[in-house]
């Protein structure tokens, strides 16, 4: 559910009730898999899309609005082989290495968005990749932290 207007941002789509109905919703079903409120506090709006308004709700409710870092293709990982946009996965590879090497800052506090469940309409999964990636950041020296190590800090 898209929750501002894609050209008017202030313009909202949804009503604050509508907006608190559409998380509970996420959070119940999160809940079947047995995933709590405490091990979910981050809130990725859809789409990566949102407004001061939707900024506001979500502070209110206790989370914390994230978004991912731009700079690299990982967020491509939806588009199916016969889309305008698709990024093969290796090109999706390719482009968090190559930004690694050319900041000197490299992914340090990056968030990486990946669509892991992408449809049936790409077979080209990155989600196979994420293996040599991982394995690539850590002999760089990158660490990873579950979600209980960060609410721990």
């Amino acid at each position: 559910m898209l929750y501002c207007d894609w050209s008017k941002r202030d313009s909202l789509l949804v009503t604050k009730q509508q907006f608190s109905f559409d998380l509970g919703d996420n959070y119940a079903a999160m809940a079947m898999h047995k995933i709590t409120g405490h091990h979910s506090p981050f809130f990725l709006p859809p789409y990566e899309w949102y407004n001061d308004s939707i900024a506001a709700w979500t502070k209110k409710l206790n989370l914390q609005l994230i978004n991912y870092t731009p700079g690299t293709l990982s967020h491509a990982d939806y588009t199916g082989e016969k889309d305008k946009n698709f990024r093969s996965s290796e090109t999706i590879f390719e482009s968090v290495i190559n930004y690694e090497k050319s900041k000197s800052s490299g992914l340090n506090g990056f968030i990486l968005l990946m669509h892991i469940g992408a449809g049936p309409g790409r077979a080209d999964k990155f989600h196979n990749k994420l293996p040599q990636l991982i394995n690539y950041l850590k002999a760089k020296g990158y660490s990873f932290k579950c979600i209980d190590e960060m609410l721990a800090e």
